[in-house]
């Protein structure tokens, strides 16, 4: 019998709920679980001082893009957030398809001199936590690579996506957006054939940048893809497929990281690039560059460069106990009705009070190991009834600088 609409999305956000509720249970899992220590020889290398400013700068620029529909960007490049610091910006258009069509915000600039000569589209993540939930509970859906036809496609001719799926939401977020940003950078490419193509995007904009790299890369268009805490776009022909298409090493790296053309920054304590699940038939790809500490700004020293997708130095280290944890509470996802089971004492008042898990990723160094230990103060105020599950992230929101800053209201930890 076909489940109604409504009853579906309640299923949908149950398990989106569950998801979330694995990653913020890890502490209280593993102390039941046998974890073995990830113990490996040696650190991942910091990056160079130059990819650090490049991408300082361009957290700034999608940074930019939540004043759309808010505070406002304005021509010729003016806003409350960062436009102040981004020389020689000029804003050629901004789009906001609005919540019916997938929420797809972002806007479309040229960086001039003294800033690098580049086009340059920046795609916003979601304002609502909750809705980044439910997008991240979806199925994937087959995914058919663009068709370049008689254009000059980068790897059209020699790559195929065998049993390539991707998330259905972050493909219809692309298709709702796809035709304004096409004839954008098109025009402007045809105005400034020396400038290069820069996407960037934070959060669920973050898979909709690589959709949009990957289509942009097909067409010969060579662009850059620059994503901070990207969920994981599809399964493991996709992750395979883009990483081929530009490009990455799949292991030890084979070219210095400053020109790689995909940088999938992550964080320490940022659980979105861990969903959707692998067990849902999604993993992470390649060009992983992982911030390894809480503090704001970070330094030079503690931006990391990852080995292939599955570094578990890096943000992996955290999706292996992830698994763990899901494989103690595989009933959250058989049974969704299970979120709701009362709390023991310390999540009730973590539920109450909004007080924070000592759960996580933590770094330490002996004798010449670098060790994953588990995830470290994920920010917790869970009320199902109200789906007040923005506060979960605000380490999603910490790259280079507290982004989000023309939310209304501001920064809530006071840290902008």
């Amino acid at each position: 019998m076909a489940i109604n609409s409504g009853r579906q999305g309640l299923f949908y956000i149950l398990l989106a709920l569950a998801s979330i509720s694995l990653v913020l249970l890890v502490r209280r899992t593993v102390s039941s679980v046998q974890l073995d220590q990830i113990s490996l020889h040696e650190a991942p290398r910091s990056i160079p001082n130059s990819l650090f400013l490049e991408l300082d700068q361009l957290a700034r620029v999608v940074d930019v893009s939540y004043c759309i529909g808010n505070t406002g960007l304005r021509k010729p490049f003016e806003c409350l957030s960062h436009c102040a610091d981004l020389e020689g910006f000029e804003l050629l258009s901004v789009w906001n398809t609005g919540p019916l069509l997938s929420d797809s915000c972002g806007y479309i600039a040229l960086s001039h001199p003294p800033s690098p000569k580049r086009i340059i589209v920046a795609f916003r993540g979601t304002y609502s936590i909750a809705n980044t939930i439910i997008d991240l509970s979806a199925y994937p859906q087959s995914y058919v690579p663009y068709n370049p036809g008689n254009d000059t496609g980068a790897g059209a001719g020699t790559l195929h996506c065998e049993k390539c799926t991707v998330h259905a939401g972050f493909m219809a977020s692309w298709q709702n957006t796809r035709s304004v940003v096409l004839g954008y950078v098109s025009a402007a490419r045809l105005q400034y054939p020396d400038y290069d193509l820069s996407l960037v995007g934070h959060s669920l904009g973050g898979a909709v940048a690589a959709l949009a790299g990957v289509e942009m890369q097909l067409r010969g268009w060579k662009p850059t893809v620059t994503t901070f805490g990207e969920p994981k776009v599809g399964n493991q022909g996709f992750a395979e497929y883009l990483a081929d298409l530009f490009e990455l090493p799949r292991g030890a790296a084979s070219v210095p990281v400053e020109r790689y053309r995909f940088h999938r920054v992550t964080h320490i304590n940022d659980p979105v690039p861990l969903l959707p699940l692998a067990e849902w038939g999604y993993e992470m790809h390649a060009g992983e560059i992982f911030i390894a500490t809480e503090d704001l700004p970070p330094s030079v020293s503690d931006v990391k460069v990852c080995e292939g997708n599955k570094d578990e130095r890096c943000i992996s280290g955290a999706d292996r106990t992830l698994m763990l944890a899901l494989r103690e509470t595989s009933s959250l996802l058989v049974r969704p009705q299970s979120v709701n089971a009362p709390p023991d004492l310390k999540e009730q008042q973590a539920l109450t009070h909004g007080s924070s898990f000592e759960s996580s990723v933590s770094r330490s160094q002996h004798e010449g190991q670098f060790r994953v230990e588990r995830w470290r103060r994920i920010h917790w105020h869970l009320n199902p009834s109200h789906l007040h599950l923005w506060e979960p992230f605000f380490s999603h929101r910490d790259y280079f600088w507290r982004l989000g800053l023309c939310i209304p209201g501001g920064d809530p930890t006071g840290k902008g």
